[in-house]
């Protein structure tokens, strides 16, 4: 299994929750799963961790590169330049 992590800031949690929630289709149309895990810092409720699932690393690797996906995070109020890392289940 093949995970993406991502770690930003955005000006409003309400406001990036449901961005991210309208955007889910295209994320299942890019291979993810239905698996996410959607964090807020305790000192900072719009600094935002994200873990999601996704069937195939190379397709995740794709998704990330989409200038959709950048329009999508603008559009939900992403502050902060994204960190993203693709990580594997250990074994």
């Amino acid at each position: 299994m093949t995970y993406i992590y991502v770690h930003h800031t955005v000006e409003d949690y309400a406001a990036w929750r449901k961005g991210f929630d309208d955007h889910a289709s295209a994320r299942q149309a890019a291979g993810a799963t239905e698996e996410a895990y959607i964090m807020q810092t305790v000192d900072n409720p719009n600094e935002i961790i994200a873990i999601l699932g996704w069937s195939d690393v190379e397709k995740a690797k794709a998704f990330v590169q989409l200038p959709e996906l950048k329009a999508a995070m603008e559009k939900a109020g992403v502050t902060s330049p994204p960190e993203i890392r693709f990580l594997s289940a250990a074994g």
